[in-house]
Order: structure tokens, then sequence, then C-alpha cells
């Protein structure tokens, strides 16, 4: 297998995805891989059209966000988990409905498998700096012969061995935190590579609030646009979570 790119987290945002598309790796990379939270954010009808245009290359996988969007779709009894989600639901079409609906949860190609939390769960938090032990039940269901792991969800990217396995998190096109910038990982012969893109976010924001229709979206892009959480931000927020 060549050059594998992976996107996680786009959440809607046209303009990051755009970004990452331009780059000459990723042009070029054999496949195209979505870790999940593809669609739930400004632009959701927009980012969908843009990635099933890339045809077969492109390997998609569910995100807890994409799951939750489905069922909002489909009027079942579901928490919003944000202001944004509810709204994304309503724009998508019946085809991209149903297109996120068959998405499987994980991938396996080669040696990597491609999830977009933990291979056991959609939603399941875990960080860069959680003890081998969470690690080991985490991981424990994982077949002996996958060597790399692959997820997004928390939107920090890292790359740690695991007990003789690599994990990777690629971080997020959409939402990253950390550093700005869009993330996303380019796997191949030569390794990983942790990546980010250059996008101006005042004038990412600018067209984002011109061209989306969701209503809360100029509060949606100062939060997540025009500024960036930290990393020690975000890990806080976490942190409780990954000690479930």
């Amino acid at each position: 297998m060549g050059n594998v790119a992976v996107l996680a987290d786009v959440h809607g945002v046209l303009p990051a995805l755009e970004a990452v598309l331009a780059e000459p790796e990723v042009g070029a990379a054999e496949v195209v891989v979505l870790a999940g939270d593809i669609a739930s954010g400004p632009q959701p009808v927009e980012v969908l059209d843009l990635l099933v245009s890339l045809g077969e290359r492109v390997v998609w996988v569910r995100g807890n966000a994409d799951r939750e969007l489905v069922s909002m779709a489909q009027a079942e009894a579901v928490v919003p988990p944000d202001a944004v989600s509810p709204w994304a639901a309503g724009q998508l079409r019946a085809d991209q409905v149903e297109l996120l609906a068959s998405l499987p949860t994980a991938v396996t190609l080669g040696d990597v498998l491609f999830c977009h939390a933990t291979p056991r769960d959609d939603e399941e938090v875990v960080l860069v700096d959680s003890p081998i032990s969470r690690w080991e039940t985490v991981l424990g269901g994982v077949p002996e012969e996958v060597r790399t792991i692959v997820c997004g969800h928390t939107h920090m990217p890292f790359a740690r061995q695991v007990d003789r396995r690599l994990v990777v998190n690629a971080g997020s096109v959409g939402m990253p935190y950390g550093a700005p910038g869009p993330s996303w990982a380019l796997l191949g012969p030569g390794g990983v590579q942790l990546r980010r893109s250059a996008m101006h976010p005042v004038k990412a924001a600018d067209r984002i609030v011109r061209e989306s229709a969701y209503p809360g979206r100029e509060a949606w892009v100062d939060e997540y646009i025009r500024t960036n959480y930290s990393d020690t931000e975000a890990l806080a927020a976490f942190r409780p979570r990954s000690e479930v």
C-alpha cells in the first residue's frame, strides 16, 4: 500500500477541508481515509458533496457525530451534543443521511486499523498521556496482526508506542486543538507524519459566515475558527472522560 492521508474530524468546515485537499501529498495519496465526524458543522452538505466527488480512493469511517446526525435526521430520540448538530442534520439530503448511516465504525487496510475514537467505541476518550494500563484495556480486542491504530476524536494529534504497537491520532481538520491550522496525518513506507495545513483563520471564518445558513455561525466561527483551544485546555476538558 502506498501513502495514506488521514483526515479526521472535518466537522463540516469546507475551507479547512479544501486547504488539506490542496496539499500535494494528499492529492497524490493512494488512499484518503476519513476517520469520522465528517459533517457535523456549519457546511455539512458542501463537505459531503466534495468528499463524494473524490471517488473510490476515499475510505469512509463513521464517527459518533455522524451517528448522531443520522439519528437526528431520522427523528430518533437523541440529546443534541451541541447547537450546530440539529441544524446540520436538518440540512442533509436523504442520500447523504443514507451514506452516513452505511459507514463502518472501523476499517483495516493491511496491518493498519482506522477508527474514530477507539477500535471498540466511537466516543471513548484515550489521551496521549493515558497510562499504559488504560491503553492495554482499550486495545485488548484488536487482532495481533494489527500493528498500527489510527484515530481522531479528541482533535489533538499525537503518535505514541503502546506495547510494540503504534497509535496515531490525526488531529482534526475542521476544529483543531493545540495549535492553529487543519491537522491531518500521512502514513507511508517512510513512517508517519503529523501535518498541519495553512489556512487564514479570519478569511476562513468570514467565508463560513457568508456561505453557511447556520443561524449561530458567527458565534461558532468565533469559538472554533478565529480562535483555537490550547492543548492544555483540551486535555483538561477530556481528562475526566479518559479515566472512565
